[in-house]
Protein backbone atom coordinates (compact mmCIF):
# COMPACT_ATOMS: atom_id res chain seq x y z
CA UNK A 1 0.00 0.00 0.00
CA UNK A 2 1.43 3.34 -0.46
CA UNK A 3 2.44 5.84 1.92
CA UNK A 4 0.64 9.30 1.83
CA UNK A 5 3.45 11.66 3.37
CA UNK A 6 7.15 10.27 3.11
CA UNK A 7 8.12 6.89 1.39
CA UNK A 8 12.09 6.66 2.69
CA UNK A 9 12.95 2.96 0.90
CA UNK A 10 16.35 2.60 2.11
CA UNK A 11 19.79 4.60 2.37
CA UNK A 12 23.30 4.31 1.14
CA UNK A 13 24.51 2.10 -2.16
CA UNK A 14 23.22 -0.92 -3.98
CA UNK A 15 25.23 -2.64 -6.40
CA UNK A 16 23.49 -3.18 -9.79
CA UNK A 17 24.76 -4.60 -13.51
CA UNK A 18 21.43 -3.55 -14.97
CA UNK A 19 21.47 -0.06 -16.51
CA UNK A 20 20.02 2.29 -18.78
CA UNK A 21 22.78 3.68 -21.29
CA UNK A 22 21.71 5.97 -23.51
CA UNK A 23 23.22 6.93 -27.00
CA UNK A 24 23.53 10.94 -25.40
CA UNK A 25 26.05 9.15 -22.57
CA UNK A 26 28.04 8.31 -25.65
CA UNK A 27 28.89 11.04 -27.67
CA UNK A 28 29.61 13.23 -24.29
CA UNK A 29 32.70 11.13 -25.08
CA UNK A 30 32.58 10.54 -28.84
CA UNK A 31 33.46 14.25 -29.61
CA UNK A 32 35.68 16.69 -28.50
CA UNK A 33 36.36 20.68 -28.67
CA UNK A 34 38.66 22.68 -29.86
CA UNK A 35 41.47 23.07 -27.07
CA UNK A 36 44.76 23.44 -26.65
CA UNK A 37 47.55 26.56 -27.30
CA UNK A 38 46.25 30.40 -27.61
CA UNK A 39 47.95 29.83 -30.88
CA UNK A 40 46.63 26.37 -31.88
CA UNK A 41 42.69 27.83 -31.20
CA UNK A 42 43.60 31.10 -32.99
CA UNK A 43 44.14 28.94 -35.91
CA UNK A 44 40.79 26.62 -35.35
CA UNK A 45 43.36 23.78 -34.94
CA UNK A 46 44.29 23.28 -38.33
CA UNK A 47 47.83 22.17 -38.11
CA UNK A 48 48.25 18.90 -39.40
CA UNK A 49 50.92 19.78 -41.84
CA UNK A 50 52.48 21.98 -39.87
CA UNK A 51 53.51 20.77 -36.30
CA UNK A 52 55.77 22.89 -34.03
CA UNK A 53 53.38 23.34 -31.91
CA UNK A 54 52.47 21.17 -28.45
CA UNK A 55 48.22 20.98 -28.99
CA UNK A 56 49.57 20.52 -33.08
CA UNK A 57 50.06 16.91 -31.66
CA UNK A 58 46.81 16.15 -30.65
CA UNK A 59 46.13 16.60 -34.72
CA UNK A 60 49.24 15.06 -36.25
CA UNK A 61 52.16 13.13 -33.48
CA UNK A 62 54.83 13.76 -36.55
CA UNK A 63 54.43 17.79 -35.83
CA UNK A 64 56.70 17.29 -32.76
CA UNK A 65 59.66 16.57 -34.91
CA UNK A 66 59.26 20.04 -37.08
CA UNK A 67 60.35 21.45 -33.45
CA UNK A 68 63.99 22.85 -33.82
CA UNK A 69 64.26 23.70 -30.19
CA UNK A 70 63.18 22.01 -26.94
CA UNK A 71 60.00 23.92 -25.59
CA UNK A 72 57.79 24.08 -22.81
CA UNK A 73 54.71 25.74 -23.04
CA UNK A 74 51.12 26.08 -20.43
CA UNK A 75 47.94 27.68 -21.58
CA UNK A 76 44.57 28.78 -19.01
CA UNK A 77 41.83 29.40 -20.48
CA UNK A 78 38.04 30.94 -19.88
CA UNK A 79 35.12 29.43 -21.01
CA UNK A 80 31.87 31.08 -21.37
CA UNK A 81 28.73 29.57 -22.29
CA UNK A 82 25.07 30.42 -23.44
CA UNK A 83 22.52 27.96 -24.45
CA UNK A 84 18.88 29.86 -25.84
CA UNK A 85 16.12 27.52 -25.66
CA UNK A 86 12.95 27.50 -27.50
CA UNK A 87 10.05 24.92 -25.79
CA UNK A 88 6.49 25.46 -27.00
CA UNK A 89 7.42 29.13 -28.48
CA UNK A 90 8.43 30.28 -25.18
CA UNK A 91 12.29 31.18 -25.10
CA UNK A 92 14.51 31.26 -22.41
CA UNK A 93 18.06 31.45 -21.35
CA UNK A 94 20.77 30.23 -19.18
CA UNK A 95 24.60 30.57 -19.08
CA UNK A 96 27.72 29.07 -17.52
CA UNK A 97 31.37 30.44 -17.24
CA UNK A 98 34.53 28.85 -16.36
CA UNK A 99 38.34 29.42 -15.87
CA UNK A 100 40.51 25.97 -16.27
CA UNK A 101 44.28 24.88 -17.25
CA UNK A 102 43.57 24.42 -20.67
CA UNK A 103 46.88 22.92 -21.66
CA UNK A 104 50.39 22.24 -20.29
CA UNK A 105 53.50 20.21 -21.54
CA UNK A 106 56.60 20.00 -23.19
CA UNK A 107 59.11 18.23 -25.64
CA UNK A 108 62.77 17.49 -26.36
CA UNK A 109 64.69 18.08 -29.29
CA UNK A 110 67.62 15.42 -30.38
CA UNK A 111 69.85 16.94 -33.44
CA UNK A 112 71.97 14.32 -35.30
CA UNK A 113 75.35 15.97 -35.89
CA UNK A 114 76.59 14.48 -39.39
CA UNK A 115 74.64 16.47 -41.82
CA UNK A 116 75.16 13.20 -44.19
CA UNK A 117 72.64 11.15 -41.80
CA UNK A 118 69.32 10.72 -42.89
CA UNK A 119 67.76 11.02 -39.47
CA UNK A 120 67.94 14.71 -38.84
CA UNK A 121 65.92 14.58 -35.59
CA UNK A 122 64.43 12.77 -32.74
CA UNK A 123 61.73 13.73 -30.48
CA UNK A 124 59.84 13.27 -27.01
CA UNK A 125 57.01 15.21 -25.41
CA UNK A 126 54.26 14.92 -23.13
CA UNK A 127 51.70 17.32 -23.02
CA UNK A 128 47.89 16.82 -21.42
CA UNK A 129 44.50 18.80 -23.31
CA UNK A 130 41.69 19.34 -21.64
CA UNK A 131 39.38 17.71 -24.90
CA UNK A 132 36.53 18.56 -23.29
CA UNK A 133 34.89 20.98 -20.17
CA UNK A 134 31.83 19.73 -19.56
CA UNK A 135 30.97 23.09 -17.49
CA UNK A 136 27.22 23.61 -18.91
CA UNK A 137 23.63 24.94 -17.95
CA UNK A 138 20.62 24.55 -19.25
CA UNK A 139 16.71 25.73 -18.96
CA UNK A 140 14.11 24.80 -20.69
CA UNK A 141 10.62 25.71 -19.97
CA UNK A 142 7.05 26.08 -21.49
CA UNK A 143 3.43 25.16 -21.99
CA UNK A 144 2.74 21.45 -23.11
CA UNK A 145 -0.81 21.18 -24.66
CA UNK A 146 0.05 17.74 -25.39
CA UNK A 147 1.62 15.30 -22.90
CA UNK A 148 2.88 15.05 -19.14
CA UNK A 149 5.88 13.24 -17.65
CA UNK A 150 2.98 10.79 -16.24
CA UNK A 151 4.15 9.30 -20.14
CA UNK A 152 7.17 8.47 -19.29
CA UNK A 153 6.17 6.53 -15.87
CA UNK A 154 3.52 4.44 -17.60
CA UNK A 155 5.83 3.48 -20.65
CA UNK A 156 8.11 2.05 -18.26
CA UNK A 157 5.36 0.46 -15.97
CA UNK A 158 3.59 -1.24 -18.15
CA UNK A 159 4.04 -5.08 -18.30
CA UNK A 160 5.41 -4.76 -14.90
CA UNK A 161 3.15 -6.41 -12.04
CA UNK A 162 1.31 -4.30 -9.91
CA UNK A 163 2.58 -6.77 -6.41
CA UNK A 164 6.36 -5.68 -7.90
CA UNK A 165 5.34 -2.02 -7.24
CA UNK A 166 3.85 -2.59 -4.15
CA UNK A 167 6.16 -4.70 -2.26
CA UNK A 168 9.88 -3.95 -3.71
CA UNK A 169 12.44 -2.07 -2.60
CA UNK A 170 13.54 0.37 -5.12
CA UNK A 171 17.39 -1.38 -4.47
CA UNK A 172 16.27 -4.97 -5.56
CA UNK A 173 14.56 -3.59 -8.99
CA UNK A 174 16.81 -2.69 -12.43
CA UNK A 175 16.28 0.56 -13.96
CA UNK A 176 13.03 0.42 -15.84
CA UNK A 177 11.35 -1.31 -13.05
CA UNK A 178 12.69 1.50 -10.71
CA UNK A 179 11.00 4.13 -12.94
CA UNK A 180 7.87 2.26 -12.60
CA UNK A 181 8.18 2.16 -8.81
CA UNK A 182 8.23 5.91 -8.19
CA UNK A 183 5.78 6.52 -10.53
CA UNK A 184 3.30 4.31 -8.56
CA UNK A 185 4.55 5.05 -5.10
CA UNK A 186 4.07 8.85 -6.25
CA UNK A 187 1.01 8.77 -7.62
CA UNK A 188 1.61 9.30 -10.74
CA UNK A 189 -0.19 6.06 -12.54
CA UNK A 190 -2.71 4.24 -11.32
CA UNK A 191 -3.22 0.34 -11.69
CA UNK A 192 -6.07 -0.23 -14.29
CA UNK A 193 -7.03 -3.20 -11.73
CA UNK A 194 -6.24 -3.80 -8.02
CA UNK A 195 -4.93 -7.40 -8.85
CA UNK A 196 -1.55 -8.32 -7.76
CA UNK A 197 -0.93 -9.93 -11.77
CA UNK A 198 -2.02 -6.26 -13.16
CA UNK A 199 0.12 -4.96 -15.99
CA UNK A 200 -1.51 -2.00 -17.32
CA UNK A 201 -1.27 1.37 -15.70
CA UNK A 202 -3.35 4.95 -16.32
CA UNK A 203 -2.34 8.32 -15.20
CA UNK A 204 -3.44 9.75 -12.14
CA UNK A 205 -1.99 13.58 -13.51
CA UNK A 206 -4.88 16.35 -14.04
CA UNK A 207 -5.63 15.87 -17.66
CA UNK A 208 -7.55 17.88 -20.46
CA UNK A 209 -5.89 20.66 -20.31
CA UNK A 210 -2.12 22.28 -20.70
CA UNK A 211 0.82 21.05 -18.90
CA UNK A 212 3.10 23.75 -17.73
CA UNK A 213 6.81 22.27 -18.00
CA UNK A 214 10.88 23.01 -16.88
CA UNK A 215 13.71 21.10 -17.38
CA UNK A 216 17.13 22.15 -15.84
CA UNK A 217 20.16 20.58 -16.78
CA UNK A 218 23.15 21.39 -14.76
CA UNK A 219 26.93 19.44 -15.66
CA UNK A 220 30.09 19.71 -14.80
CA UNK A 221 33.70 18.33 -15.14
CA UNK A 222 36.09 17.23 -18.16
CA UNK A 223 37.78 15.07 -20.25
CA UNK A 224 41.50 15.26 -20.11
CA UNK A 225 44.04 13.81 -22.52
CA UNK A 226 47.60 12.89 -21.65
CA UNK A 227 49.95 11.92 -24.85
CA UNK A 228 53.09 10.51 -24.85
CA UNK A 229 54.49 10.94 -28.11
CA UNK A 230 57.90 10.35 -29.91
CA UNK A 231 58.62 11.86 -34.08
CA UNK A 232 61.93 11.97 -35.86
CA UNK A 233 62.26 13.40 -39.13
CA UNK A 234 64.24 11.12 -42.35
CA UNK A 235 65.64 13.60 -44.96
CA UNK A 236 62.08 15.47 -45.57
CA UNK A 237 59.58 13.06 -43.70
CA UNK A 238 58.53 13.02 -40.57
CA UNK A 239 56.91 10.11 -38.63
CA UNK A 240 55.48 10.51 -35.01
CA UNK A 241 53.39 8.02 -32.87
CA UNK A 242 51.53 8.85 -30.07
CA UNK A 243 49.89 7.06 -26.99
CA UNK A 244 47.16 8.68 -25.30
CA UNK A 245 45.55 8.21 -21.57
CA UNK A 246 42.35 9.79 -21.77
CA UNK A 247 40.56 10.41 -18.45
CA UNK A 248 36.89 11.74 -17.52
CA UNK A 249 34.79 12.99 -14.47
CA UNK A 250 31.41 14.12 -15.65
CA UNK A 251 28.58 14.82 -13.31
CA UNK A 252 25.40 15.85 -14.11
CA UNK A 253 22.32 16.74 -12.06
CA UNK A 254 18.69 17.50 -13.94
CA UNK A 255 15.46 18.48 -12.62
CA UNK A 256 11.91 17.96 -14.56
CA UNK A 257 8.94 20.32 -12.83
CA UNK A 258 5.50 19.86 -13.99
CA UNK A 259 2.26 21.81 -12.78
CA UNK A 260 -1.23 22.11 -14.17
CA UNK A 261 -4.63 23.69 -13.23
CA UNK A 262 -6.89 21.19 -15.66
CA UNK A 263 -10.14 20.63 -14.17
CA UNK A 264 -11.49 17.58 -11.90
CA UNK A 265 -14.44 15.69 -11.23
CA UNK A 266 -15.98 15.88 -7.98
CA UNK A 267 -14.13 13.98 -5.52
CA UNK A 268 -11.10 12.56 -7.78
CA UNK A 269 -7.96 12.99 -7.06
CA UNK A 270 -5.41 14.42 -9.29
CA UNK A 271 -1.45 15.19 -9.36
CA UNK A 272 -1.36 18.88 -10.14
CA UNK A 273 2.53 19.40 -9.24
CA UNK A 274 5.22 17.05 -9.34
CA UNK A 275 9.17 17.44 -9.21
CA UNK A 276 11.49 14.60 -10.60
CA UNK A 277 14.78 14.90 -10.03
CA UNK A 278 17.85 12.91 -11.20
CA UNK A 279 21.97 13.14 -10.67
CA UNK A 280 24.29 10.98 -12.55
CA UNK A 281 28.16 10.81 -12.05
CA UNK A 282 30.22 8.98 -14.59
CA UNK A 283 34.01 8.74 -14.39
CA UNK A 284 36.22 6.42 -15.47
CA UNK A 285 39.62 6.82 -17.93
CA UNK A 286 40.85 5.15 -21.53
CA UNK A 287 43.41 4.67 -24.28
CA UNK A 288 44.03 5.49 -27.77
CA UNK A 289 47.09 5.76 -30.13
CA UNK A 290 47.31 8.37 -33.00
CA UNK A 291 50.08 7.57 -36.32
CA UNK A 292 50.76 9.91 -38.52
CA UNK A 293 53.58 11.20 -41.08
CA UNK A 294 53.90 14.96 -42.19
CA UNK A 295 56.09 15.59 -45.57
CA UNK A 296 57.99 19.01 -47.13
CA UNK A 297 57.73 18.85 -50.81
CA UNK A 298 59.15 21.74 -50.91
CA UNK A 299 60.44 24.74 -48.88
CA UNK A 300 56.58 26.35 -49.41
CA UNK A 301 54.28 23.38 -49.47
CA UNK A 302 54.06 20.58 -46.23
CA UNK A 303 51.60 17.76 -46.50
CA UNK A 304 50.21 15.53 -43.55
CA UNK A 305 48.31 12.46 -43.05
CA UNK A 306 46.80 11.10 -39.30
CA UNK A 307 45.10 7.85 -38.16
CA UNK A 308 43.79 7.99 -35.05
CA UNK A 309 42.27 4.88 -33.16
CA UNK A 310 39.20 4.37 -31.59
CA UNK A 311 39.60 5.10 -27.83
CA UNK A 312 38.29 2.36 -25.61
CA UNK A 313 36.70 3.31 -22.57
CA UNK A 314 36.12 1.78 -19.26
CA UNK A 315 33.73 3.71 -17.46
CA UNK A 316 31.09 3.95 -14.45
CA UNK A 317 27.91 5.12 -13.27
CA UNK A 318 26.44 6.18 -10.04
CA UNK A 319 22.89 7.86 -9.99
CA UNK A 320 19.84 8.95 -7.85
CA UNK A 321 16.62 9.90 -7.94
CA UNK A 322 14.12 11.71 -6.17
CA UNK A 323 10.30 12.38 -6.80
CA UNK A 324 7.98 14.99 -5.89
CA UNK A 325 3.90 15.06 -6.01
CA UNK A 326 1.10 16.91 -5.01
CA UNK A 327 -2.72 15.69 -5.22
CA UNK A 328 -5.33 17.99 -5.12
CA UNK A 329 -9.40 17.56 -5.26
CA UNK A 330 -11.82 19.86 -5.63
CA UNK A 331 -12.30 20.01 -2.12
CA UNK A 332 -8.85 20.12 -0.73
CA UNK A 333 -5.01 20.03 -1.43
CA UNK A 334 -3.06 17.10 0.54
CA UNK A 335 0.44 16.86 2.02
CA UNK A 336 3.72 16.23 -0.74
CA UNK A 337 3.89 13.05 -1.52
CA UNK A 338 7.67 12.02 -1.27
CA UNK A 339 9.45 8.95 -2.74
CA UNK A 340 13.38 9.28 -1.84
CA UNK A 341 15.05 6.19 -2.01
CA UNK A 342 18.25 7.74 -0.24
CA UNK A 343 20.36 5.58 -2.21
CA UNK A 344 23.24 5.63 -4.93
CA UNK A 345 22.71 2.86 -7.72
CA UNK A 346 26.54 1.63 -8.15
CA UNK A 347 26.47 0.05 -11.76
CA UNK A 348 29.15 -2.45 -12.65
CA UNK A 349 31.96 -1.18 -14.94
CA UNK A 350 31.06 -0.82 -18.65
CA UNK A 351 33.55 -0.42 -21.83
CA UNK A 352 32.73 2.23 -24.37
CA UNK A 353 34.44 2.28 -27.70
CA UNK A 354 34.56 5.31 -29.61
CA UNK A 355 35.12 5.77 -32.86
CA UNK A 356 38.57 6.71 -34.71
CA UNK A 357 39.31 9.24 -37.70
CA UNK A 358 41.14 9.92 -40.26
CA UNK A 359 42.90 13.53 -41.33
CA UNK A 360 44.61 14.87 -44.42
CA UNK A 361 46.25 18.55 -44.19
CA UNK A 362 47.76 20.47 -46.37
CA UNK A 363 49.98 24.23 -45.97
CA UNK A 364 51.79 26.78 -48.04
CA UNK A 365 54.37 28.53 -46.23
CA UNK A 366 54.73 32.01 -47.60
CA UNK A 367 58.70 32.27 -46.30
CA UNK A 368 58.87 34.14 -43.30
CA UNK A 369 55.66 36.60 -44.15
CA UNK A 370 53.33 34.00 -42.96
CA UNK A 371 51.36 30.56 -43.38
CA UNK A 372 48.09 29.29 -44.32
CA UNK A 373 46.61 25.59 -43.55
CA UNK A 374 43.58 23.32 -44.37
CA UNK A 375 42.75 19.88 -42.31
CA UNK A 376 40.39 17.32 -43.37
CA UNK A 377 38.75 15.07 -40.74
CA UNK A 378 36.79 12.11 -41.42
CA UNK A 379 34.88 10.42 -38.43
CA UNK A 380 32.29 7.49 -38.78
CA UNK A 381 29.85 7.77 -35.39
CA UNK A 382 27.88 5.22 -36.14
CA UNK A 383 31.29 2.66 -34.90
CA UNK A 384 30.29 3.94 -31.31
CA UNK A 385 28.92 1.33 -29.13
CA UNK A 386 28.61 -0.26 -25.55
CA UNK A 387 29.82 -3.92 -24.56
CA UNK A 388 29.56 -6.22 -23.23
CA UNK A 389 27.49 -7.21 -25.89
CA UNK A 390 25.38 -9.45 -24.03
CA UNK A 391 24.15 -6.57 -21.84
CA UNK A 392 20.22 -6.31 -23.65
CA UNK A 393 20.41 -2.92 -23.12
CA UNK A 394 23.94 -2.43 -24.66
CA UNK A 395 22.76 -4.45 -27.85
CA UNK A 396 19.68 -2.16 -27.90
CA UNK A 397 21.67 0.70 -27.65
CA UNK A 398 24.34 -0.37 -30.42
CA UNK A 399 21.53 -1.12 -32.89
CA UNK A 400 19.77 2.69 -32.02
CA UNK A 401 23.53 4.11 -32.51
CA UNK A 402 24.44 2.48 -35.52
CA UNK A 403 20.64 3.62 -36.99
CA UNK A 404 20.95 7.36 -36.37
CA UNK A 405 24.51 8.00 -36.19
CA UNK A 406 26.85 8.52 -39.77
CA UNK A 407 29.50 9.89 -40.86
CA UNK A 408 30.45 13.38 -40.25
CA UNK A 409 33.24 15.57 -42.12
CA UNK A 410 35.45 18.22 -40.25
CA UNK A 411 37.12 21.21 -42.03
CA UNK A 412 39.95 23.58 -40.47
CA UNK A 413 41.04 26.65 -42.38
CA UNK A 414 44.05 28.80 -40.45
CA UNK A 415 46.21 31.44 -41.21
CA UNK A 416 48.83 33.41 -39.69
CA UNK A 417 50.60 36.63 -40.77
CA UNK A 418 54.00 37.70 -39.12
CA UNK A 419 55.19 41.34 -38.58
CA UNK A 420 58.14 41.13 -37.13
CA UNK A 421 57.79 39.42 -34.13
CA UNK A 422 53.95 40.38 -33.87
CA UNK A 423 52.06 37.40 -35.55
CA UNK A 424 48.11 37.62 -36.26
CA UNK A 425 46.25 34.38 -36.54
CA UNK A 426 42.95 33.56 -37.82
CA UNK A 427 40.99 30.67 -38.91
CA UNK A 428 37.91 28.77 -38.99
CA UNK A 429 36.25 25.51 -38.32
CA UNK A 430 33.34 23.85 -39.95
CA UNK A 431 32.06 20.29 -38.10
CA UNK A 432 28.99 18.10 -39.95
CA UNK A 433 26.26 16.83 -37.91
CA UNK A 434 27.03 13.19 -36.42
CA UNK A 435 23.36 12.49 -36.59
CA UNK A 436 22.42 11.17 -39.79
CA UNK A 437 18.99 13.42 -39.43
CA UNK A 438 21.66 16.50 -38.77
CA UNK A 439 18.59 17.78 -36.00
CA UNK A 440 19.68 15.67 -33.18
CA UNK A 441 22.66 17.78 -33.41
CA UNK A 442 23.29 20.32 -36.04
CA UNK A 443 26.50 21.56 -38.10
CA UNK A 444 28.58 23.32 -35.74
CA UNK A 445 30.42 26.52 -36.80
CA UNK A 446 33.37 28.20 -35.59
CA UNK A 447 35.02 31.47 -36.05
CA UNK A 448 38.83 32.35 -34.22
CA UNK A 449 41.45 35.00 -33.96
CA UNK A 450 44.50 35.94 -31.96
CA UNK A 451 47.75 37.45 -31.41
CA UNK A 452 51.39 36.21 -30.83
CA UNK A 453 54.94 38.00 -30.01
CA UNK A 454 58.01 36.45 -29.45
CA UNK A 455 60.02 38.20 -26.91
CA UNK A 456 63.34 35.90 -27.59
CA UNK A 457 62.97 32.50 -25.45
CA UNK A 458 59.59 33.87 -24.43
CA UNK A 459 56.57 33.58 -26.57
CA UNK A 460 53.16 35.00 -25.12
CA UNK A 461 49.91 34.15 -27.54
CA UNK A 462 45.99 35.01 -26.85
CA UNK A 463 43.16 33.70 -29.02
CA UNK A 464 39.47 34.07 -29.29
CA UNK A 465 36.85 31.17 -30.27
CA UNK A 466 33.29 31.35 -31.17
CA UNK A 467 31.62 28.61 -31.99
CA UNK A 468 27.75 28.12 -32.58
CA UNK A 469 25.41 25.17 -32.82
CA UNK A 470 21.97 23.89 -32.82
CA UNK A 471 20.73 20.83 -30.99
CA UNK A 472 17.76 19.21 -29.88
CA UNK A 473 17.25 18.23 -26.33
CA UNK A 474 15.18 15.41 -25.71
CA UNK A 475 14.13 15.79 -22.10
CA UNK A 476 13.53 11.51 -21.25
CA UNK A 477 14.58 8.57 -23.78
CA UNK A 478 10.83 7.25 -23.58
CA UNK A 479 7.11 7.56 -22.89
CA UNK A 480 7.35 11.50 -22.64
CA UNK A 481 9.97 12.36 -25.85
CA UNK A 482 9.35 16.32 -25.71
CA UNK A 483 11.87 18.24 -27.59
CA UNK A 484 13.65 21.72 -26.91
CA UNK A 485 15.48 23.30 -29.51
CA UNK A 486 18.59 24.69 -28.80
CA UNK A 487 21.23 27.00 -29.43
CA UNK A 488 24.43 27.39 -28.12
CA UNK A 489 26.91 29.61 -28.12
CA UNK A 490 30.52 29.56 -27.01
CA UNK A 491 33.14 31.86 -26.65
CA UNK A 492 36.85 30.90 -25.24
CA UNK A 493 39.30 32.81 -24.38
CA UNK A 494 42.78 31.52 -24.04
CA UNK A 495 46.83 32.67 -23.03
CA UNK A 496 49.44 30.67 -23.62
CA UNK A 497 52.61 31.51 -21.94
CA UNK A 498 55.86 29.89 -24.15
CA UNK A 499 59.50 28.85 -22.90
CA UNK A 500 62.42 27.90 -25.66
CA UNK A 501 65.55 26.60 -24.24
Amino acid sequence: MKKNLLLLLAAGLTFSTVQSQEMKDAMLYAQSELQGTARFTSMSGAFGALGGDLSSLNVNPAGSAIFNNNQFASTMGFYDTKNNSNYFRTSTTASENTFDLNQAGGVFVFKTRDPNNSVKKFSMSINYENTNNYNNSLFSAGVSPINSIANYFTSYATGVELELLRNSNYADLNNGEQQAFLGYQGYIINPVSDTDKNTLYTSNVRSGGNYYQENSVYSNGYNGKLIFNSAVQINNLYFGLNLNSHFTDYVQDTNFYESNNNTLDLGDDGVSNLNFSNSLHTFGSGFSFQFGTIAKLNDNIRVGFTYESPTWYNLQNEFSQRLTSITTNIKESRPPNVVDPVIINYYAPYDLQTPGSLTGSFAYIFGKMGLISIDYKYKDYSNTEFSPENNPVFRAQNSIMQNSLGSSNEIRVGGEYRIQNLKLRGGYRFEGSPYKDSVTVGDLNSFSGGLGYNFGSIKLDFSYVHVHSTSQEQFFSQGFTERAGINTYKNNYTMTFTFEM
